[in-house]
């Protein structure tokens, strides 16, 4: 079992920036690849950026290529998503995940989820 909890998000203008956080539970943290994921209102969730166990594969969704970095540190349990040049179209609310299969997040799947972080960019 591996509990997820995000922090970080909040209110910022376009061009800013903002780094979440995602601290997980239990001893299993590095077996699991990490995803971000994303869901704006009236839409569906959209993946975001994953890194692998080791963090030495990443793998970005087009939309946040170059502006975003997902980075972990297995030590501290946390997976972070740096968001830099933020976009008034990156409002969402931010949701970490966790599976051991690296393909299961590629495909939107994932068998842990937190339960999100607003992020809001005005613009």
């Amino acid at each position: 079992q591996v509990r997820l909890v995000e922090s970080g998000g909040g209110l910022v203008q376009a061009g800013g920036s903002l780094r979440l956080s995602c601290a997980a539970s239990g001893r299993t943290f590095s077996r699991h690849a990490m995803g971000w994921f994303r869901q704006a209102p009236g839409k569906e969730r959209d993946f975001v950026a994953c890194i692998s166990q080791s963090g030495g594969d990443t793998y970005y969704a087009d939309s946040v290529k170059g502006r975003f970095t997902i980075s972990r540190d297995n030590a501290k349990n946390t997976v972070y998503l740096e968001m830099n040049s933020l976009k008034p179209e990156d409002t969402a609310v931010y949701s970490c995940a966790a599976d051991q299969a690296w393909s299961a997040l590629l495909a939107g799947r994932g068998a842990y989820w937190g339960q999100g972080t607003q992020v809001t960019v005005s613009s």
